[in-house]
């Protein structure tokens, strides 16, 4: 296969429209393109009438993962996984961690070109128990991302996608069919947040939310609490209150601390309010609740009926895990929900 076939390939979700334009339905803009131009994330370009990816296969980022640093905590908890990257996001956060990758368009020479045959096959190659399209926001991947994690299933590898959850229906839909196993869903905020610093309507992500895990996927959500932005109690108790609602109580919910980056100066949040997120996440009835980007505060798993320690973690670490083999508290037999079984994980993060 030539270099250029492997990563220019037609899109699997667009409608064609007048005049040769074309209507992108990846992500939830749906942007209209016309000939000759590209979409928002300038990953996918209007060919004549067609719509095609630009990046299928560029790689941006490649690494070992523990799964923890998704984070997802009650998914193959110490197991580790290849995860990758691209390029490009379909969002606008003013705060990107990992902006080098993320507010750049596809970039040929600084990326690593691998198939999806020999993506899984490096997996394999790593013992890694799966792998997790993430780093970059993957539905600009979307593509590649599907064709990995089909042939991923094959191998009995585990999938995740670590995403801003603003991809549509159509696409849930080819994830789920893909054999994705699991989500990480960032929750940045409030309608009129996610509206001013993100340029997307937050209704959009919770729908997806709420879909992926009515269809079976396990979904874990994170919020980065960045003061003056989504800190402040009314916005910590609605996020709460519709995950407990509408997701479930014992969906996790992750509250990170955020350190300045890319184009924003804020202060790094506070422990303090990571402590106020956490506690009105108990208040509103979720049963586990994570503090990130603290290690060793808040990162262990509890019963929520009896309050033993049931995964004690440090850091990317599983320091112990005290679970039954039906993952159940061993002293009061209440079922604790957790995807895969534990790995015993050889690598020290």
């Amino acid at each position: 296969m030539k270099i250029k076939d492997q990563y220019i390939k037609e899109a699997l979700l667009y409608g064609k429209l007048k005049n040769k334009k074309v209507r992108c339905n990846t992500c939830n803009r749906r942007c209209i393109i016309l000939p000759g131009k590209l979409g928002f994330c300038k990953t996918r370009e209007n060919k004549d009438g067609k719509l095609y990816t630009l990046e299928y296969g560029l790689i941006s980022s490649i690494n070992v993962n523990p799964i923890e640093k998704k984070p997802l905590f009650h998914f193959w908890p110490g197991s580790d996984c290849l995860t990758i990257g691209s390029w490009s996001c379909t969002f606008t956060c003013p705060w990107c961690q990992n902006y080098d990758i993320s507010k750049v368009e596809p970039n040929i020479e600084n990326s690593t070109i691998l198939t999806p045959e020999e993506l899984v096959n490096l997996t394999v190659k790593e013992k890694c128990q799966g792998v997790s399209a993430s780093f970059s926001e993957p539905t600009t991947f979307l593509e590649y991302s599907l064709d990995v994690f089909k042939l991923a299933k094959k191998r009995n590898l585990y999938t995740n996608f670590i995403t801003n959850g603003y991809f549509t229906p159509e696409a849930l839909k080819l994830l789920l069919k893909s054999g994705c196993d699991a989500f990480n869903i960032d929750i940045k905020g409030d309608k009129e947040a996610v509206r001013k610093y993100c340029g997307a309507d937050v209704e959009f992500v919770w729908q997806n939310t709420i879909e992926a895990r009515k269809k079976g996927a396990w979904v874990e959500l994170t919020t980065l609490i960045i003061l003056g932005i989504n800190d402040d109690e009314e916005c910590l108790r609605g996020i709460a209150k519709r995950i407990h609602d509408e997701v479930g109580d014992s969906t996790p919910w992750h509250v990170s601390r955020y350190y300045p980056c890319y184009k924003f100066t804020v202060s790094p949040t506070p422990v303090e309010a990571l402590e106020k997120a956490f506690k009105i996440g108990k208040e509103e009835g979720l049963k586990f609740i994570y503090v990130g980007n603290v290690p060793g505060h808040k990162e262990n798993t509890y019963c929520p009926s009896c309050g033993k320690v049931l995964i004690e973690r440090f850091g990317f670490n599983v320091l112990s895990f005290n679970l039954t083999k039906e993952n159940k508290c061993p002293e009061c037999g209440e079922k604790i929900p957790i995807v895969g079984k534990f790995i015993k994980r050889e690598r020290i993060w």
